[in-house]
């Protein structure tokens, strides 16, 4: 690629980014679509935008280290019970066509913010709620079907998980993007670029640009969320909830 073309990726990288680290998820909603419009195949933009969201969770670590919250058992939970998920799915979307399910995905990420529009309190406080252990049973139950999503299919699945830690653990919007930065971002995409890139190609030369705007957009939109708390947090969340329904249903 040219100096300018590296320069777009860079700037979609920086922008999508910067609003998933601070909504809580859906870089996918622009920047995958960008790779297939630049020429590259389903299958390898999906790859490629895996090992480059791995950033965002890198960008994201290093803004919350300082301050962050998070606990081991949370920690732990997601880890085995989303990355089976993520590998899981990331061998089963290069077998099958997504559309049916990219459509389903929609409707229900669309349900997702008119909810948390309805709701006008949902999200703003921290009331731990199903610490016991059927409650994590459950949510690492729901947490593994996430997984699976996250490695499938490209939009939105990180916005699942932080409406999920806050529907079903009472998390406020703040410590729930946490979660799902650190976690999803790091650790998910990581596996999932692990498992696409051994069975898929990936374009390393787009990689670059891609990989530093991520970086650069996950350390930048974790610091907004900091600064403006769960309020605007909500807000953002609505709005990438819908637009990436309209973007799933569509195409």
């Amino acid at each position: 690629m040219n100096l300018l073309e590296q320069f777009i990726l860079f700037l979609v990288s920086l922008v999508a980014n910067t609003f998933s680290a601070f909504s809580g998820g859906g870089a996918g909603l622009i920047q995958f679509p960008v790779l297939i419009f630049l020429g590259l195949t389903f299958g390898v933009a999906l790859a490629t935008h895996k090992v480059a969201s791995v950033a965002l969770g890198i960008g994201a670590v290093l803004r919350y280290f300082r301050t962050s919250r998070l606990e081991r058992q949370f920690v732990w939970l997601m880890l085995l019970a989303g990355v089976p998920g993520v590998v899981l799915g990331g061998s089963v979307i290069l077998l099958v066509p997504d559309r049916w399910a990219e459509i389903a995905l929609g409707l229900l990420t669309g349900g997702l913010g008119i909810y948390s529009m309805l709701k006008a309190q949902l999200g703003q406080s921290y009331d731990p709620i199903n610490r016991s252990r059927r409650g994590f049973y459950i949510g690492g139950l729901v947490l593994f079907f996430l997984g699976f999503l996250n490695g499938s299919l490209t939009s939105g699945t990180g916005l699942f998980v932080t409406i999920w830690l806050v529907l079903w653990f009472g998390m406020d919007y703040q410590r729930a993007v946490a979660y799902t930065l650190t976690m999803v971002g790091l650790f998910w995409n990581g596996s999932g670029a692990i498992t696409l890139g051994i069975l898929g190609d990936i374009r390393w030369d787009w990689l670059p640009a891609l990989l530093l705007g991520s970086l650069i957009g996950g350390y930048l939109g974790a610091h907004l969320a900091l600064k403006h708390g769960n309020r605007w947090i909500k807000r953002a969340f609505e709005v990438v909830t819908l637009l990436i329904s309209v973007k799933l249903i569509w195409g």
